[in-house]
C-alpha cells in the first residue's frame, strides 16, 4: 500500500497505474491547464511536478514507500524540470501552445506569469473603461547590470561548480538514497563574491522593487473571467525572459440587472390598471440612460410576463453588436377595491367563472378569507405563499402534512 496518493489524486489515476495511463492522465490534464489555453499557472506546475515523480521509476518507488518527505529529503528530487520543458517534451514545443520543433526550446527560458483579479461592475462592462493597476515587480539592477557585484568579481561557486546545489548520499535500509541541498558556500545561487564587492544598490541581488502602473483596457462586451495580458510584464531576473502580467477580470452582481452572454434580464413592477389598461414604465440602464417603456391601451400584462426590448442588451465584445433585454413584469394588485366600482369591472372583464358543479348528496357551507393572526402566521401555512408551498412540497404533499395510517 503507498503511503500517500495526492500525486496520483491529482493526475486522476490509481496507485497500480501503469506507464502509459499516467502518461495519457497527464496529458489530458496538461492541455486543459495549460496557460496558453487560458488555464491555471499554479495548477498546470502541480500536474507537470505530479507527472515529474510518478513517470520515474526511483522516484515514485521513494514517493510510494515515504510519500514527499521521502523526495524532499532526497531522492534526487533536485529543483524539478521546467513545467514547460517536460510538456514540451511531450506534445513537441518551443513555438507556442501546440508549435512545433520538438524538443527542449533553445535560449533562456520564461519566467513565471503574474496573475491578478479585479472586480469590474456591469456598467464598466457595458461602456468599456480604462483602469489603472499600479504593481510592485522586480527589474534588474541598472548599477550593476544585473550581475550582482563589481564586474569580475562574480566567481563560479567551487564547492557546488555553479549548480547551486550538492548531493549526497545517504543508506536508508537496503537502498541509497541520493539528497540534495542547496549549496551553503554559495547559498544556493552557483555564485560567490567577495562582501566587498557587492553592488551597493541591489546588496548583491542582482534586482531591485519597483512600482509599476498599468493601464488595463477593458473594451465593451468583455466578460467575467475574460483575461488581459500584458507581455514581459512580470518579475526580471538575469538570464530568464520575464512573464506576463495576466489581469482576470471577475465580474461583480448587479443589483437590478442579470447577465446571460450579450442579453440582459431585468425586473419591472407595474400596478394593475397599467397592466390592464396600458400605460408607462421606466428602466435605468447601464450608460445614464432611462428606457420609457410605453403599455398599448388593449395589451394585457399577466402577472409574471416576460417582454423583450430588441438591441438593449449588451454589446458582444470587439463588435460591440448589442443584445436584447429581457424585462420580467411583476403586475402589483391593489390591497382593497372600492365595492362601488365593481359593477364597472363586470362590464369591462370577462364574465366570472362559475363555481363548479358538486353533488346535491354533499353539504355546501359558505365561509370567507381573512387574514391569519399572529397565532396562525406562525403555523405551518401562516406566512407561507403559494410558490413557497410549491417549492416545500415532498412527494406531492406541502411539508408537515402527513397522510392518515390506515
Amino acid at each position: 500500500m503507498v503511503k500517500e496518493t495526492e500525486y496520483y489524486d491529482a493526475l486522476g489515476v490509481s496507485p497500480d497505474a501503469g506507464d502509459d495511463e499516467i502518461k495519457k492522465a497527464y496529458r489530458k490534464a496538461a492541455l486543459r491547464a495549460h496557460p496558453d489555453k487560458g488555464g491555471d499557472p499554479e495548477l498546470f506546475k502541480e500536474l507537470t511536478h505530479a507527472y515529474e515523480v510518478l513517470s520515474d521509476g526511483n522516484k515514485r518507488s521513494l514517493y510510494d514507500q515515504m510519500g514527499k518527505a521521502g523526495l524532499e529529503g532526497g531522492g534526487g528530487m533536485g529543483g524539478g524540470m521546467d513545467p514547460q520543458d517536460l510538456f514540451s517534451q511531450l506534445f513537441g514545443g518551443g513555438g507556442g501552445f501546440f508549435g512545433g520543433g520538438g524538443g527542449r526550446p533553445s535560449g533562456p527560458r520564461k519566467g513565471k506569469d503574474l496573475v491578478h483579479r479585479i472586480s469590474v461592475s456591469l456598467e464598466d462592462l457595458y461602456k468599456g473603461k480604462v483602469q489603472k493597476l499600479a504593481l510592485s515587480k522586480s527589474v534588474i539592477c541598472k548599477t550593476c547590470e544585473g550581475r550582482g557585484g563589481k564586474k569580475g568579481a562574480v566567481q563560479t561557486c567551487g564547492a557546488c561548480r555553479g549548480q547551486g546545489v550538492r548531493v549526497t548520499l545517504r543508506q536508508l535500509g537496503p537502498m541509497m538514497q541520493q539528497i540534495q541541498q542547496p549549496c551553503n558556500e554559495c547559498e544556493g545561487t552557483g555564485e560567490v563574491m567577495n562582501p566587498k564587492d557587492r553592488c551597493k544598490t541591489c546588496t548583491g541581488k542582482k534586482t531591485i522593487s519597483e512600482r509599476k502602473v498599468l493601464e488595463v483596457h477593458i473594451d465593451k462586451g468583455m466578460r467575467s473571467g475574460q483575461q488581459i495580458k500584458f507581455a514581459g510584464e512580470s518579475d526580471q531576473q538575469p538570464g530568464i525572459i520575464p512573464g506576463d502580467v495576466v489581469i482576470v477580470l471577475e465580474e461583480k452582481e448587479h443589483p437590478r440587472f442579470k447577465r446571460k452572454g450579450d442579453d440582459l434580464l431585468c425586473e419591472a413592477e407595474v400596478d394593475l390598471l397599467t397592466a390592464l389598461g396600458g400605460g408607462e414604465f421606466a428602466i435605468e440602464h447601464l450608460d445614464e440612460r432611462v428606457l420609457h417603456v410605453v403599455i398599448v391601451p388593449g395589451e394585457v400584462i399577466k402577472p409574471g410576463a416576460v417582454k423583450v426590448i430588441s438591441r438593449q442588451g449588451m454589446p458582444s465584445y470587439r463588435h460591440h453588436e448589442p443584445g436584447d433585454l429581457y424585462v420580467h413584469i411583476n403586475v402589483k394588485f391593489p390591497d382593497h377595491m372600492d365595492p362601488s366600482a365593481i359593477p364597472m369591472l363586470e362590464q369591462a372583464l370577462p364574465a366570472r367563472k362559475p363555481m363548479a358543479k358538486f353533488d346535491k348528496k354533499l353539504h355546501i357551507e359558505e365561509t370567507t378569507l381573512e387574514e391569519p393572526n399572529d397565532r396562525q402566521r406562525k403555523s405551518t401555512f401562516g406566512g407561507v405563499t403559494g410558490d413557497e408551498m410549491d417549492e416545500d412540497e415532498e412527494d406531492g404533499r406541502p411539508a408537515g402534512v402527513q397522510c392518515a395510517q390506515q
